[in-house]
């Protein structure tokens, strides 16, 4: 039986191992989850015996920057789960890295806010997880519920997750997790409920300022907000007087820095955007939305470069 969110966030708040399924249009798996704030080797050498999937550990982004841990080799979309370096802790007893005793001293290792680099060995045996950010909202995926679920419940954002297997060496499915939930009495949540949790409970946009700005087309008043999904600011820039009761001109403008700025001839955003800025002039009002963060439609800066490179070649 599925749990309400709530039941959910409290248990894992007081320190409840859970588990977590995701929706069936994707991996359609369930994991063990608990914050690293309450994990003991029991819990570990459980997820070992029990579950028998791959032992990981969601972080923050932040803490993956702090720790200087790179993705993995060929992990380049964000839909990806965002393996890093594997790690070993140094020091604190550690011997092979690969007991229960050894994995729980390397995830207590994350989460010291004083950790750096060179406290760990690398390759190790726990997987770190980078969770992308602005959380479930952003990818529904199993890192990212378990970091929102330490940040829901005021926890460092590390947590350990692990997969669920059959006796068989199969994946368990939805059937085979309310079997094993009875069995072990542990509670079943979802991703998708966190997802409309979170939609339920937190302000997706906000404002943050607002000026004049002088440009080669005219003044345009521009005002940023800021999406709390994952802190990224866009800008909108209005000109001239529009009445409520009348359409407004609107264009909405994804970032392109190779067409914006460096107008870039492989595409022709900063024509297009070029045009917006006199359309809007000439109508003598309207709305030029910026929306940042959608570099190469989402690939990055990165890969559209070496996406150019391809075509060159």
């Amino acid at each position: 039986m599925i749990s309400d969110i709530k039941e959910i966030i409290s248990h894992f708040k007081k320190g409840d191992m859970i588990i977590l399924i995701d929706d069936e249009d994707r991996e359609n798996e369930g994991d063990l989850v608990i914050s690293a704030k309450h994990l003991t080797p029991d819990h570990i050498n459980f997820m070992i015996t029990h579950a028998k999937g791959l032992v990981c550990a969601p972080i923050s982004s932040e803490i993956a920057s702090n720790l200087n841990l790179s993705l993995m080799e060929g992990v380049n979309n964000e839909m990806e789960t965002q393996f890093t370096a594997s790690v070993d802790l140094k020091g604190e007893g550690v011997t092979t890295g690969i007991s229960a005793e050894d994995r729980y001293k390397t995830i207590i290792g994350l989460t010291k806010e004083d950790a750096k680099r060179e406290n760990f060995s690398i390759p190790g045996h726990i997987f770190p997880l980078k969770s992308m950010d602005g959380g479930v909202l952003r990818r529904a995926g199993h890192t990212e519920a378990a970091v929102d679920l330490c940040k829901i419940s005021d926890h460092y954002p590390v947590a350990v997750i692990c997969e669920i297997i059959n006796e068989d060496g199969s994946m368990a499915r939805l059937e085979d997790l309310e079997l094993f939930a009875e069995k072990h009495n542990l509670p079943i949540g979802t991703i998708k409920d966190l997802i409309e949790y979170r939609l339920e409970t937190k302000t997706p946009v906000s404002f943050i300022s607002k000026s004049t700005i002088p440009t080669e087309h005219g003044e345009f008043e521009a005002h940023v907000y800021r999406d709390n999904n994952d802190n990224t600011e866009h800008i909108a820039l209005t000109h001239g007087d529009y009445l409520a009761e009348e359409a407004t001109m609107v264009r909405v403008h994804s970032e392109c820095l190779t067409g914006d700025v460096l107008f870039s001839k492989k595409c022709d955003c900063g024509y297009q955007l070029d045009a917006a800025f006199k359309k809007i002039v000439e109508n003598e009002a309207g709305v030029l939305l910026y929306v940042r963060g959608h570099e190469g439609r989402g690939i990055g800066l990165g890969n559209k470069i070496k996406a150019y490179a391809l075509q060159d070649e």
